[in-house]
């Protein structure tokens, strides 16, 4: 199945996520910051979708997501932002930036299977 990439700073959102993703058999790699997910989005270029926190150090998701979009011209994986960050200008930049969904932490898994399936085929 295709790989998912969870970009998030916090181990026990990516422990989270992982586990919730390992449980309903996908296969997933994890990144701790923007600058690290974009060398494992390179490492892995079967990635179908991510998972990514907007606030992050080194690099944060949205500029994770331009360079993604206009530095690797990578416009096919879907991205969703998995953040606490309810910011409605931050969202329109995403959206503006190819973001195809936003999710407000805490992650709930239930209900979100159909979704993820839709964004690995």
């Amino acid at each position: 199945m295709a790989k998912i990439l969870i970009v998030d700073d916090s181990n026990a959102i990516r422990q989270q996520v992982g586990s919730f993703l390992e449980i309903n058999g996908l296969d997933f790699v994890a990144a701790v910051d923007g600058v690290d997910g974009l060398a494992k989005l390179k490492a892995n270029p079967d990635t179908k979708l991510i998972l990514c926190d907007m606030n992050m150090p080194n690099m944060d998701g949205l500029t994770m997501v331009e360079t993604i979009r206009n530095e690797l011209g990578n416009h096919t994986v879907n991205i969703i932002m998995l953040t606490a960050d309810a910011n409605e200008a931050m969202r329109k930049r995403a959206q503006e930036a190819g973001v195809k969904s936003w999710i407000i932490k805490p992650f709930r898994g239930e209900g979100m299977i159909p979704m993820i399936m839709e964004f690995l085929e």
